[in-house]
């Protein structure tokens, strides 16, 4: 081949993806890359169904575990990192596997992201405070302002995204728009991307036995110990934002519970919605794994 291949295996929630990246790095000899945003998190291991410790003895992984809840990241540094470490994988093996369901990550590596700047703490605490004292809708009227064309298409309910383009603003002198170019970027090598699905009862039906296995094994325990992170936005993540408002006292923890299913299928239509948009995608269902090493074979003796 005259360039390597990157194998990407992407697909919802609870869909099945951790056993078949298993079985497809160790066929080609691969590591794997993680393209969850939330593995990333060492304390938050149940509750995003992170690698087991025997998973990871099966196949060295990168970017699992690898941050602290304070820890600042984007998807423009798992971006540059990415990249670094698989030019670094390439050298050995001219196929590599990266899996994950965080939609932004995937496009990170296989499209790359806009050369947005990194924003700096000072400015992130800055517009923090400002939406805690002066709320979402002064923020809005300012990015009308100062960004009157990214305004027109940003949803403004989404205080994240608001607040992220007045950073950008506010440190750059610029407009957010300025620096959306959506140009997708060329990479030194081939993008095999396969999806998994599955019929919507047959996925909701395995969500909600993962949720209910994820507190078997001690998901309550986890999300009582960083309890006291929640303002973080690494918490602001389905499975732990629910049991926090029963530890509030907010909810009961049945309700909760039903609420970490129902949003964790909510979060499953949100990824195939975004996924059906890709092309480049080939479906495949997970319990048909020979079909997709017939498919990779083929692939990786005739790349396109």
């Amino acid at each position: 081949m005259d360039k390597p291949t990157l194998i990407v295996l992407i697909g919802p929630t609870g869909v099945g993806k951790t056993e078949l990246s298993l079985a497809i790095a160790e066929k080609y000899h691969s590591a794997i890359i993680s393209s969850d945003s939330r593995q990333l998190y060492s304390d938050l291991k149940i509750g995003t169904a992170a690698p087991t410790p025997e998973q990871l003895d099966r196949v060295r992984h990168y970017f699992v575990g690898t941050l602290r809840l304070t820890d600042y990241y984007s998807a423009a540094q798992f971006e540059a990192e990415a990249l670094g470490k698989l030019e670094e994988l390439f050298k050995q093996n001219p196929v590599e596997v990266m899996t994950g369901g965080s939609m932004m990550y995937v496009d990170a590596v296989c499209k790359g992201i806009d050369d947005i700047p990194t924003v700096d703490k000072e400015t992130r605490d800055l517009l923090l405070r400002r939406y805690e004292t002066e709320g979402l809708e002064q923020l809005c009227a300012e990015l009308k302002l100062l960004d009157p064309e990214y305004y027109k298409i940003v949803d403004r309910k989404n205080h994240k995204r608001v607040i992220h383009a007045l950073e950008i603003c506010y440190m750059t002198g610029k407009t957010y728009t300025s620096f959306r170019t959506r140009s997708k970027k060329e990479r030194p090598f081939h993008i095999l991307k396969i999806g998994l699905f599955r019929d919507r009862e047959e996925l909701y039906n395995r969500i909600n036995r993962r949720v209910d296995m994820m507190m078997e094994q001690g998901l309550l325990e986890e999300a009582r110990a960083v309890y006291p992170y929640r303002q973080l936005n690494s918490l602001n993540t389905v499975g732990y934002k629910e049991l926090f408002n029963y530890f509030d006292g907010t909810w009961t923890l049945p309700f909760a519970i039903e609420k970490i299913k129902q949003n964790s299928r909510i979060y499953s239509r949100k990824q195939m919605t975004w996924f059906k948009r890709d092309p480049d995608i080939t479906w495949f269902h997970p319990d048909e794994p020979d079909m997709v090493f017939a498919f990779l074979d083929q692939k990786l003796q005739r790349p396109d």
